[in-house]
C-alpha cells in the first residue's frame, strides 16, 4: 500500500500548527524526524498522528515533558494527571486510620498510585507513626 507523504507545509496545515512548532517538536524529539534528507525529506501519516496526539494532550493541560513520557511509555496504562478541580466537582477519598486522631487521606484518582502503592504508603505511614510514638515513650 502506498503511504501518503506530506511536505512540511502540508503537515503543518493538516495539524493546524505553525511550521516553526513542527520543527521544534522534531528538534526536541517529540515527533520523529522526516523521512529522507534535504529537499527530498517528507512526512507520513505517522507524523501527522504524532502531532495530533501531542495537540490532544496539550489541550488536556499536559506539559511537553509529560507528553514525551506518555508517548514513550511502553505500558499504555499510564496514570494521567487529573483535570484541575472545579467548583461543585465530586471526589472520592480514602481515609486510612493511622492511629487515634491521625488519618491519611488519599484521593486515589489524583494520587496516580496503584492500589498496591496506596497500601504500601498506608502501611509505611502506620509503621512510621508507631516508631515515633515508641521514641516518645523512651
Amino acid at each position: 500500500m502506498n503511504e501518503h507523504s506530506f511536505t512540511l507545509n502540508e503537515l503543518a496545515a493538516l495539524a493546524d500548527l505553525p511550521r516553526r512548532t513542527v520543527r521544534y517538536y522534531i528538534q526536541i524529539e517529540l515527533i520523529d524526524r522526516p523521512k529522507g534528507l534535504g529537499r527530498g525529506s517528507h512526512y507520513t501519516a505517522h507524523h501527522l498522528e504524532q502531532l495530533l496526539e501531542v495537540r490532544k494532550w496539550q489541550r488536556a493541560g499536559l506539559s511537553l515533558e509529560r507528553i514525551r513520557e506518555l508517548l514513550a511509555a511502553d505500558d499504555k496504562e499510564v496514570f494521567l494527571p487529573p483535570r484541575p478541580r472545579k467548583k461543585g466537582s465530586i471526589e472520592i477519598r480514602s481515609h486510612v486510620l493511622i492511629g487515634d486522631g491521625v488519618e491519611l487521606t488519599i484521593n486515589p484518582k489524583r494520587s496516580g498510585m496503584t492500589p498496591k502503592q496506596t497500601r504500601e504508603l498506608a502501611d509505611g505511614a502506620i509503621n512510621l507513626y508507631e516508631q515515633i510514638l515508641n521514641r516518645k515513650e523512651k
